[in-house]
């Protein structure tokens, strides 16, 4: 009998990439029997051979944080899996019970919540240090009881590091398969592009001024967070100088990218950003894309040392509005820049180094298992 994982999920997609087609889809080629749990609403399925559960659709946030893993705890016995892998902080609600059966649980986490918390607009700014304190001695107090923690980033691998010994980094890096090969025409190209959410909080105000100085069109692809943010850009729109394309898919993705000539990720200075490891930078270095990045240290380092891009002040409208122009009068070095970044993503920032820790880890645990 293979030995069986379950991924948990609350608030993610069946579909999700680091979820599923990363993690859950390695681990079923490594030979394991590999389940995810969802709450979606849209049952159960069975895809590329990995057994997807469905916990129901629960659209109050509230109830999804503390009544949903109470829910899908009764799933996870029912599946009676060897391991229990978890993608977010109040799945650990449940992880106890599942050790107390003698079951490994590891906790994947994606971001460094404690600080994510501090920028979240729904909750009060009075009480967002109080959250934030909350969260961060419930997660250390859980995850030194558990059997392994997968941080996204290396930072966040740090903060659980000192908590958990059996602590590691398995970067959000792309899929080989998702590398572009094809060589776009930067000198026919006029567009910039920027894919994901789409707040204040992620620069779209400095984006949509520093358009007013340049001679880019801008591609927007993503949820609109901030209603301000959409009255905005459904006015650029009809002035064609933004082309919104809503929520799509990973394809109609590559094809933005592939049309663009540099990809923006200017996310504002908050706890959340300066340590994180958006999955964004590593897709627009992977389609060959130059990067205009906010000027945090580490993704400075990241775009300095692969000579991928250009980093600026993200409040700077002047600095984001030169950077544009830069590469859009200079089509030969933005392809060089676009160049480096896909090389980098070849010999570096790629899931199949990434993929191997990740299994390790796992052949550990059951090893641990078996003894």
């Amino acid at each position: 009998m293979k030995s069986r994982i379950l991924h948990m999920t609350t608030a993610h997609a069946r579909d999700e990439v680091r979820i599923f087609l990363k993690e859950c889809l390695s681990l079923k080629s490594a030979g394991y029997e590999v389940n995810l749990i969802v709450a979606d609403g849209r049952g159960f399925s069975t895809t590329l051979g990995v057994y997807i559960h469905d916990a129901g659709v629960v659209k109050s946030r509230f109830r999804r944080m503390l009544l949903l893993p109470i829910k899908m705890l009764k799933r996870a016995i029912d599946i009676d899996a060897d391991v229990y892998h978890l993608h977010e902080p109040e799945l650990l609600l449940i992880a106890l019970p599942m050790i107390f059966r003698g079951k490994k649980v590891i906790y994947d986490s994606h971001e460094d919540v404690p600080r994510a918390v501090l920028s979240r607009d729904w909750i009060p700014v009075l009480f967002r240090n109080g959250v934030s304190g909350a969260v961060d001695l419930f997660e250390n107090l859980v995850v030194a009881k558990i059997s392994a923690v997968v941080g996204a980033t290396p930072y966040i691998a740090a903060r659980f590091s000192k908590k958990n010994r059996k602590t590691i980094a398995v970067n959000n890096y792309p899929l080989m398969t998702e590398i572009v090969n094809s060589k776009r025409q930067f000198s026919k190209s006029n567009k910039i592009c920027y894919q994901g959410f789409i707040s204040k909080h992620r620069g779209i105000f400095e984006i949509l001024c520093a358009l007013k100085h340049s001679e880019a069109k801008l591609v927007l692809a993503g949820p609109i967070e901030d209603p301000d943010a959409k009255a905005k850009i459904e006015i650029l729109v009809k002035s064609e100088r933004v082309e919104y394309r809503g929520v799509v898919s990973r394809f109609e993705v590559k094809e933005i990218m592939q049309r663009s000539c540099a990809g923006l990720l200017l996310f504002h200075p908050e706890p959340n950003h300066i340590n994180a490891q958006p999955n964004k930078l590593f897709e627009y270095m992977s389609a060959g894309l130059p990067v205009i990045a906010s000027n945090f240290l580490h993704w400075r380092k990241i775009i300095e040392d692969s000579e991928c891009g250009i980093c600026v002040d993200p409040l700077d409208v002047k600095a984001i509005a030169n950077a544009i122009s830069y590469l859009l009068e200079n089509p030969k070095i933005a392809q060089k820049l676009g160049e480096n970044g896909k090389r980098a993503v070849l010999n570096k920032y790629n899931w199949s180094f990434e993929e191997k820790k990740l299994l390790a880890l796992y052949e550990n645990i059951f090893g641990e298992i078996k003894n």
